[in-house]
């Protein structure tokens, strides 16, 4: 009988545990996007508990911990740790299925040396065990990050970030691994957000420039955009409801810009404009400074307000968006081909509805002498299991060559 999750789990065949034996398991890994917070990496504190590791911020947990009706003190609140953890043990045994069923239990293998079951019953055991092994010296965020064999990590940051905790991880001789800043903008896209203004000052400090206009809005960008280049930026990355594109000239730009500066908020179809005559503004300085631009759409934010204005973002109350369309992303890139200012891109949309569509519009816009210069990214989020993978796979090799994706 074969063990729980073993080293053979998914290889059911003897050219995939060839593949991955020989090969897969042996390569490093580049994460060219992740959230991870790059001053936990910096300080590279041990963990108190598995609950401050493992819930801590993970809203993939809390949203089955509240599909099985656990309440809020348990989830984000104040409960204590190990009722907290107890409670996540309640709902994993539930979750077959799921990946995080998967994913936590080849974690508490490959981490914490444990070959059982996570479930009420063994809650106990699992809680003492893990803690004890956090104890170690190496059970540190650089310490794990260096156990994963991974080379490369580039973070999420904002223009108006310093980042002062990559220039202390940098300077951290004993860390090998780089951590390099991504380009995050969205902030300074949103102008149809409450906190549009109050964002704009702090991006103006940061850059040393009085943000009065869409012109000095860009020339700040641009300003940020070289100090992250200098800081080891190679890529950006874009997270939008939808790919926008409603093209408008200068003039309206700029007034409705300083509309909003004024205390007007833009109309639906105003800030569309706006947010269209961002992208093309941001894709071509991305051309420019030879970035990769990463564009992530389809996902529906926040959908539960009562619970939005109590938690806040990224608290677990985001959707797959339906409102995604093709032809919007075929305009937007064409647009950028005319000027000859279209980057090397990446593109995920979180509804796998749009596999063969996306596919079917990048395969318009390939460059010689550039593998796959415009291509769908890997399954992401709601997507990031066996079925979501396979799909996603599949649609990219039936449209376009497989061999060139990066994974």
């Amino acid at each position: 009988m074969k063990n729980f999750l073993d080293a053979d789990f998914l290889l059911t065949t003897d050219t995939a545990q060839k593949l991955y034996f020989e090969h897969a398991a042996k390569m490093p890994i580049i994460d060219y996007h992740c959230h991870i917070n790059p001053k936990e990496i910096a300080e590279n504190k041990g963990f108190e508990n598995i609950t401050k590791l493992w819930l801590g911020g993970d809203h993939y947990k809390w949203r089955l911990l509240r599909a099985n009706g656990v309440s809020e003190d348990f989830v984000t609140g104040g409960a204590d740790d190990f009722e907290k953890f107890k409670k996540w043990a309640q709902t994993i045994e539930k979750a077959i299925g799921n990946p995080i069923y998967h994913w936590s239990h080849l974690e508490l293998q490959r981490y914490f040396d444990y070959k059982g079951v996570l479930r009420e019953k063994s809650a106990k055991e699992v809680w003492e065990l893990c803690n004890e092994k956090l104890k170690d010296k190496d059970m540190t965020p650089q310490g794990i990050i260096k156990k994963s064999k991974v080379n490369l990590i580039c973070t999420t940051d904002d223009p108006a970030d310093s980042l002062e905790w990559h220039k202390k991880i940098a300077a951290d001789s004993s860390f090998s691994v780089k951590v390099l800043p991504a380009w995050r903008p969205d902030k300074s896209a949103n102008i149809d957000k409450d906190n549009y203004c109050a964002y704009l000052d702090a991006l103006s400090a940061a850059a040393g420039i009085k943000i009065n206009s869409f012109e000095t809005l860009k020339e700040a960008l641009k300003k940020r955009m070289e100090f992250f280049k200098s800081m080891g930026a190679k890529a950006c990355d874009h997270g939008l409801d939808f790919i926008p594109f409603l093209p408008a000239d200068e003039k309206e730009i700029e007034s409705i810009f300083k509309n909003k500066l004024s205390g007007k908020e833009p109309s639906k179809e105003e800030a569309l404009k706006f947010k269209t005559a961002f992208m093309l503004f941001a894709a071509q300085e991305d051309y420019k400074l030879g970035w990769v631009m990463q564009l992530h759409f389809s996902c529906k934010r926040n959908n539960n307000i009562a619970a939005f204005k109590k938690l806040g973002p990224d608290s677990g109350f985001d959707c797959i968006n339906n409102n995604g369309s093709a032809a919007d992303l075929a305009d937007f890139l064409n647009a950028l081909e005319e000027k000859g200012t279209l980057p090397k891109t990446v593109v995920y949309s979180l509804n796998p509805n749009d596999d063969d569509a996306i596919n079917s519009v990048l395969g318009c816009f390939q460059s010689e002498g550039i593998f796959n210069k415009v291509q769908q990214g890997s399954a992401w989020w709601f997507n990031d299991h066996k079925l979501g993978m396979i799909k996603q796979m599949n649609a990219f090799a039936n449209t376009g060559l497989l061999a060139n994706f990066i994974g």
